[in-house]
């Protein structure tokens, strides 16, 4: 966890050229717009100059009656010598560049890039949510999952502010800026390097001001990845808090951390507070040297009233760009802090992937699960079977860290059609013979070969659409009870029907329950099945396992949390669908163990025994101990 709060603090640099790079390949797919909102936002900056400019002319030309400034040439042409019309000219050629075109070029580049920044993080998020599913089960053990959802949610959020309101935005600070810099030194360059006078103050207040919410918005962002964390921890493990009495402790706790939060927060605004005022109060300071300086000159016929005007527009115009580009600044610093991080977790290597050449693994014909009505009206199965399989581990050996081997020189062969217990302490290895024959991690050592093909050498669709798991901890997903029933429907696989789906329930016992519901196989389930018990979770995936008519059936202590009763159904229905399909079973129960066409027992990652429940009893070995340590019991409430 503090890694995680670590990697929040790191902050970076305001701009890394590299990350730019790279982030700039996502606007391709829409450089036609970026294109037109720069032109857009192009425009727009050399329209700020525009209104004070028309004002000087106005002024100088038609209202100071001392003067009467001649035209410049380019407008000579336009505007009437009458001051009546001219006035009335002026009026409109203001109105149309201060109001219409302004306003157009402004939505018409707001509009596009908050487009533009939607496309991009909805392509951001397309692919990290693809890179996600693709990383082996290990990247999950080190890295939480909070952190991965913050990546792919407020990460790519900050993303979109940097395309929406921060890269063009700043092209647009930067144009205004250099047009109005430009007309003021061509107007009166005297009266321009005095608005420029405040500008090292400005600067001095700009750094203090980026270092101050540099600072805080650290904070902040620690602040939040410990509430995010501490609110995952303590809603995962609410009946827990509750059973022992927490929650004032708790509460008490989460106000901390939310004070931190808080803050944070309070010393930014204090920080916007003091900025933005202050820049205001430097722009009039600015004013101010204008009013007197201009009214000086104008006083002895060096500057005309309409350039003093036109000047004191200027200076108004000119700061306000400095405040937004100082706002950038941090949007700026906050894209590349999460740029870090998002292409950190991109580009995470994919380590289990699928060969060059992947070898093609038979596929023996099997119907789909149908059913039949029998004479008293329930569903029963036509008496197809998906064929079996044959597995084989050899010399396979496995380590989560170089440290430990959890799994060392493994060998033994399960036939079509054979169902093979695996039994053992805890830590011995047994759940990850499934993971590696799954291919959630890869084999380090030696191979496992499905029907004499190394799994390696397959697709992993193809691998992995041959295998129905039935894991000890039920998991469901939002949705139906149909729709986790048809989980297991995959690419090139045939749909599951509503009859299959009827079918797989009734041979697994939970058509029971399920008729029961209120919308039956439309009933939703809710986040992880909350609204279903331990027993109904774990007979809906035993019903998902046996849907989509697997050739091999792996059993990680699937029974464990189901009553003895809800068990025996469970054992007679299995015994039906293990006909002619192979199945690696992992379990505590003597009953799973006993039917088992030869047992595995496993110690400290190696293969100790392999025999039948009998012959590895009259061997009086590991497996003799094991099962008076853990098995004799359940025998002896068995026969009772």
């Amino acid at each position: 966890m503090a890694e995680s709060f670590h990697e929040e603090e790191v902050l970076g640099k305001a701009y890394d050229s590299r990350l730019m790079r790279r982030l700039l390949t996502y606007l391709r797919p829409y450089q036609r717009i970026v294109v037109l909102a720069l032109i857009a936002i192009f425009f727009y900056g050399l329209l700020q100059a525009v209104p004070p400019y028309l004002m000087k002319v106005e002024v100088d030309r038609y209202l100071d009656p001392t003067h009467h400034a001649q035209l410049p040439k380019f407008l000579a042409g336009f505007l009437s010598p009458n001051p009546v019309v001219g006035i009335l000219q002026i009026a409109f050629a203001l109105f149309l560049p201060s109001v219409v075109l302004t306003f157009l070029l402004e939505f018409g580049q707001d509009f596009a890039m908050q487009f533009v920044g939607q496309k991009v993080m909805y392509d951001l998020r397309n692919q990290i949510f693809a890179h996600l599913q693709r990383l082996e089960l290990g990247f999950y053990d080190r890295n939480p999952v909070g952190r991965m959802v913050t990546r792919v949610t407020t990460d790519v959020d900050v993303m979109n502010d940097l395309f929406a309101s921060g890269v063009v935005a700043i092209f647009g600070d930067i144009f205004t800026l250099l047009s109005i810099l430009a007309v003021m030194l061509k107007v009166n360059w005297e009266l321009a390097l005095l608005t420029f006078s405040v500008l090292p103050a400005i600067a001095v207040v700009t750094m203090w001001f980026r270092k101050a919410v540099r600072e805080s918005y650290r904070r902040i962002r620690v602040a939040i990845a410990r509430i995010n964390a501490y609110l995952q921890e303590h809603l995962s493990g609410m009946a827990v808090l509750q059973l022992f009495n927490r929650e004032d402790r708790s509460y008490r706790e989460f106000e901390s951390i939310n004070r931190v939060h808080m803050e944070a927060y309070k010393d930014s605004i204090l920080a916007y507070g003091l900025f933005f005022p202050t820049v205001e109060f430097l722009g009039v300071m600015a004013v101010a040297i204008i009013l007197y300086y201009g009214g000086l000159r104008s006083l002895h016929g060096t500057v005309t009233v309409g350039t003093a005007i036109a000047f004191i527009q200027y200076s108004q115009r000119f700061f306000r760009p400095i405040q937004d580009l100082s706002d950038k600044y941090n949007i700026l610093q906050a894209a590349m802090a999460s740029a870090e991080r998002i292409f950190k977790l991109l580009d995470a290597p994919v380590t289990i992937t699928d060969s060059e050449r992947p070898l093609a693994l038979p596929q023996p014909e099997a119907p789909a699960l149908a059913a039949v009505a029998s004479h008293d009206g329930h569903v029963q199965g036509n008496g197809d079977r998906a064929a079996g399989a044959r597995l084989e581990f050899r010399n396979v050996g496995f380590a989560y860290d170089a440290t430990h081997r959890v799994v060392e020189d493994v060998n033994f062969t399960i036939e079509p059609g054979e169902t093979v217990a695996v039994v053992g302490h805890t830590g011995a290895g047994k759940t990850t013979l499934t993971s590696l024959l799954l291919r959630y991690y890869e084999v380090q050592e030696g191979e496992i070969l499905l029907d004499g093909i190394d799994i390696r050498q397959l697709r992993l669709a193809d691998l992995r659409r041959n295998f129905g798991l039935v894991p000890q901890d039920s998991f469901l997903f939002s949705g139906t009870i149909a729709s986790n029933i048809r989980l297991g429907t995959g690419p090139g696989m045939e749909p599951i029907g509503d009859v299959e789906v009827r079918e797989a329930a009734r041979q697994v016992n939970a058509l029971g329950f399920i008729e029961n519901l209120p919308a039956v196989f439309n009933e939703p389930v809710k986040e992880r099945g909350v609204t279903l018990s331990v027993g109904q979770k774990q007979l809906l995936c035993f019903a998902r396992a046996l849907a989509h008519q697997p050739r091999i059936l792996i059993l990680d202590e699937a029974t464990s949390s189901v009553d003895p009763q809800t068990e025996y159904l469970i054992r007679e229905a299995l015994r039906r669908m293990l006909e002619n399909r192979t199945a690696l079973v992992i379990a505590h129960r003597l009953s799973t163990i006993q039917n088992a066409s030869k047992i595995v027992v496993m110690h400290k990652g190696r293969v100790r025994e392999i025999g039948t429940h009998q012959e590895l009893l009259d061997r009086r070995g590991l497996y003799f101990k094991l099962y008076q340590l853990q098995y004799k019991d359940q025998e002896i409430r068995t026969r009772e």
